[in-house]
């Protein structure tokens, strides 16, 4: 049985079973909490009746990926939307094959089927799942395995980057409209994620102590891949802080869905189409790089360690390289 109660800025959970030690965990979000809690409740109930228990030749993929799911992905940052994607995968009729009868045409047949209803990213981040739960069972959980499965099968293509801009008229409209918002907090959110390209979760992260306005520096100790790294500020955004009240730890008192629910009201104001908020980071990298930044220099403030990523997110203008060439030409 789960008890979830939240202490101070966090959610803990504590799940007691018959026979069993109570175990605890605490979380950043409900929904985090409530997606472990559930997961703990079933890998207990897996092994109420020990005859009951997978073992050698009866243990199915599901049943592997459910303690991927509760030992593993648990412990990730990005835990809430991991387990909602393996959630996806147990309802696919491969989960329901044996460890000892699965092989490279079981995954390749996933794909071909999962590619005719999804995108090639998202196929891509299955197999990915799937991959890395077989390596941990050939590893870590002595499960007789000769080799990995995902090994010997291609991977889909990664899908074409996305390359919306803000045009000169959209980012017109978008600022016009960010000053007409009440909520201050979303208003300056926006701007900063243009201004520094830091995602929607930093920008929430982000707390007071770790702003320095004299120095126009952030620093993240909450990112995407679990490094902390310093952000610099630009004159812009430095201004926008100035301009946001301080109400507590955190710069932003708003949540994530909050920001999200505004932006899609706000990008139908400005007429901006099918921009996301997540493309505003795309546009400050680009441009960073059109202001004359060295890859080195941009990686530093977006948090890339993979050059080929950050290749993904710049889409520099065409005229805008047309305008240098001239200047370096004429």
């Amino acid at each position: 049985m789960a008890t979830i109660r939240k202490r101070g800025r966090s959610w803990q959970v504590q799940v007691r079973h018959v026979g069993f030690p109570a175990r605890s965990k605490s979380f950043s979000s409900k929904a985090a909490a409530i997606a472990w809690a559930q997961a703990r409740e079933r890998d207990y109930a897996s092994t109420d009746d020990p005859t009951e228990r997978p073992t050698g030749d009866s243990l199915t993929v599901g049943e592997l990926l459910q303690r991927y799911q509760t030992e593993i992905t648990a412990l990730k940052r990005g835990y809430a939307s991991e387990n909602c994607r393996i959630n996806n995968m147990l309802r696919h009729p491969i989960a329901t094959v044996t460890v000892a009868a699965i092989s490279s045409r079981h995954f390749a047949e996933y794909r071909n089927s999962r590619l005719r209803k999804v995108g090639p990213d998202t196929v891509r981040r299955e197999l990915t799942i799937f991959r890395h739960c077989f390596e941990i069972a050939r590893k870590e959980w002595d499960i007789p395995l000769a080799k990995n499965p995902l090994h010997d099968i291609r991977f889909p293509a990664p899908g074409l980057p996305r390359e919306e801009r803000l045009s000169e008229e959209g980012a017109n409209n978008l600022y016009r409209i960010v000053e007409t918002i009440r909520n201050r907090h979303i208003a300056s959110i926006i701007v900063l994620a243009i201004e520094t390209g830091m995602r929607r979760g930093e920008l929430l992260s982000l707390r007071w102590k770790d702003v320095d306005l004299e120095k126009g520096t952030v620093r993240l100790h909450q990112t995407k891949n679990g490094r902390p790294r310093t952000v610099p500020l630009t004159p812009r955004a430095i201004s926008e802080l100035t301009r946001v009240d301080r109400q507590g730890e955190n710069v932003f008192q708003v949540s994530s869905n909050a920001v999200q629910l505004s932006w899609e009201r706000i990008r139908i104001r400005a007429g901006l189409g099918g921009l996301r908020f997540h493309d505003l980071r795309h546009e400050a990298i680009s441009r960073f790089f059109e202001l004359g930044l060295s890859i080195p220099e941009v990686a530093l403030i977006s948090g890339h360690r993979d050059t080929k990523m950050l290749m993904r997110y710049t889409h520099i203008r065409p005229e805008s390289l047309s305008i240098k060439l001239y200047q370096l030409t004429k």
